[in-house]
């Protein structure tokens, strides 16, 4: 079965990885795509490496020579810009010779998401624009060509140009205030630039937290050195002249008349799937690819899609071309899930094995931000305020809040059941209500005994036993006994020692969005009182 992934990213990547052992025994013939010139890397820690606190290598996830030296034909600083699904061939420009055409039996697409442009007087917008579409073919998965002074921050490139910016200490403005921009304003203050985060709400993170949480997380912003600029609609840039006449950005102008001083503006305003190259091909798109449950296109039973180019819908029965609720998820966990069932799916049919397993189910994402000395956690809607509950329908909100000290916890149960909270400030708490969300247990009749894991007197002995079986890595759903077990292994091999990073080559867990490294530590600490001696029950997640 010859099988082409377009897009070399961490899901691409993971598809590929998945799939060697077919590519080893000849059941599959493999090739993968990538526009970038390297290997795999974790997008979601780019940020990190930037400023430089976690150098390339950590964030590395794949080896080029591990895939080619199984077979698999590996075309990194390509592009596919044409996929004809009628005669099952793709197009493949490489930059160095004319673009050719590569025939497949299956192809996947992985190609991921582009950074939002937001519209900006003096920050022009093409890609992945209609024009582009129907006129340039061969611009197809390219990026858009921003202004000197201006990035999204997306890959490497991205990454060197705001490394030069903090060697210089220059003044960054985030257009934005999700969480991957509130974490990149962290990191440059703690490195001694002066961070602006501007946003045209109220409060950041508006997407998973309440106006309290969002109240309390600006004022943890704030005592970190970032400064917030809320309701600002951002409308133009101003740019002054460099000595070599080039234009480069000088201020973000907002509706109000502000102007944002900056050495470099980085936007933080969402992604959207680069579906241009289906789209092109006439397959049928709405937030992204549309596929159904099985990763298959609505529209060719010989293309699939996964990550954050998937959009999964199961198509109606009378497609008329309407809008399709839903999305991609966005985030890398459940991309890696679609990647490993799709990858087991190819390989049985490819060897003509039956596969009935089902595919993965998407679980509620939990949003976390990582910053030190501002901890924030949310999963569900915590839209719903006390006052709101409906104990006859089974709905109860509590609230608790120390804005003078930066805390807060938001709970929403269904009789009694966790199913949505937001903890800002309250890292112990947020951990223990991570755990109850995890198991779909209930929270004690009396809310306010969740705040004592925060307390000054707090008993770690008090804490909610996580057990093996408990999820530590939700990216790549990897439990607290299988980290003991590989630390185990681990230590065997090197004299006790075991680091996270050894868990994470071992079994991938830390590798994703980086929010487990600290429950993956705390269970390394615990068996390391024992010597790494592998008594699984040692497997619990201090919170």
């Amino acid at each position: 079965m010859r099988v082409l992934v377009v897009g070399a990213g961490p899901v691409g990547a993971r598809l590929a990885e998945e799939l060697l052992p077919a590519a080893r025994s000849g059941a599959i013939a493999l090739t993968v795509v990538g526009a970038e010139p390297v290997a795999a890397y974790n997008r979601v820690l780019v940020a990190e490496h930037a400023v430089g606190a976690v150098p390339l290598q950590e964030i590395m996830l794949q080896d080029a020579d591990q895939l080619t030296s199984a077979g698999v034909d590996l075309r990194l600083g390509a592009r596919v810009i044409g996929v004809n699904t009628a005669h099952r061939t793709a197009t493949i420009d490489d930059g160095t010779t004319e673009p050719y055409d590569l025939e497949y039996d299956r192809i996947v697409f992985a190609t991921g998401a582009r950074a939002n442009i937001p519209t900006l007087e003096g920050v022009s917008r093409t890609a992945g624009s209609d024009a582009q579409r129907h006129v340039v073919t061969r611009a197809v998965g390219a990026d858009d060509r921003l202004p000197r002074g201006v990035t999204a921050l997306r890959d490497l490139a991205d990454a060197a140009r705001v490394a030069e910016a903090v060697d210089r200490r220059d003044r960054i403005v985030v257009l934005g205030a999700g969480v991957l921009g509130l974490e990149f304003a962290l990191l440059a203050a703690r490195t001694g630039c002066d961070a602006v985060v501007v946003h045209h709400g109220a409060t950041p993170m508006p997407r998973s937290l309440d106006r309290g949480a969002g109240l309390t997380l600006a004022r943890l912003l704030r005592a970190a050195g970032v400064t917030v600029l809320p309701h600002s609609r951002a409308e133009a840039i101003a740019v002054r002249h460099e000595p070599d006449g080039e234009a480069r950005f000088d201020a973000l102008i907002t509706a109000d008349g502000k102007h944002v001083h900056g050495g470099l503006l980085v936007l933080s305003c969402g992604v959207g799937a680069r579906t241009e190259l289906a789209a092109l091909a006439g397959l049928r798109v709405g937030r992204g690819i549309l596929v159904d449950r099985t990763l298959t296109s609505w529209s060719d039973p010989n293309v699939h899609a996964i990550g954050d180019c998937a959009h999964v819908a199961e198509p109606p029965a009378n497609d008329r071309g309407g809008t399709v609720p839903g999305g991609p998820s966005g985030l890398v966990g459940p991309g890696w899930q679609q990647a490993d069932w799709l990858a087991e799916r190819l390989t049985a049919e490819a060897c003509g094995h039956p596969f009935d397993r089902q595919p993965p189910a998407q679980r509620p994402a939990i949003v976390m931000l990582k910053g030190e000395n501002v901890e924030c956690v949310a999963v569900g809607d915590v839209s719903p305020e006390p006052w709101d509950s409906v104990p006859e329908g089974g709905r109860s909100v509590a609230m608790w809040a120390d804005p003078e000290h930066g805390a807060y916890v938001k709970t929403v149960t269904d009789h009694g059941v966790l199913t949505a909270f937001a903890a800002v400030g309250m890292p112990r708490t947020a951990a223990e209500l991570t755990l109850l969300f995890e198991r779909g247990a209930e929270l004690p009749a009396d809310r306010s005994l969740m705040l004592r894991y925060d307390g000054v007197y707090h008993d770690a002995a008090e804490s909610t036993d996580a057990g093996p079986e408990a999820t530590v890595c939700w990216c790549n759903g990897v439990s607290a006994g299988r980290i003991a077990d590989a630390a185990v292994a681990v230590g065997e091999d090197q004299r006790g020692v075991c680091t996270v990073a050894d868990i994470g080559a071992a079994t991938r867990a830390g590798t994703g969005c980086g929010g487990c490294r600290g429950r993956i530590q705390s269970i390394l600490d615990g068996l390391a009182k024992d010597g790494l001696a592998g008594d699984r029950a040692a497997a619990r997640v201090s919170v």
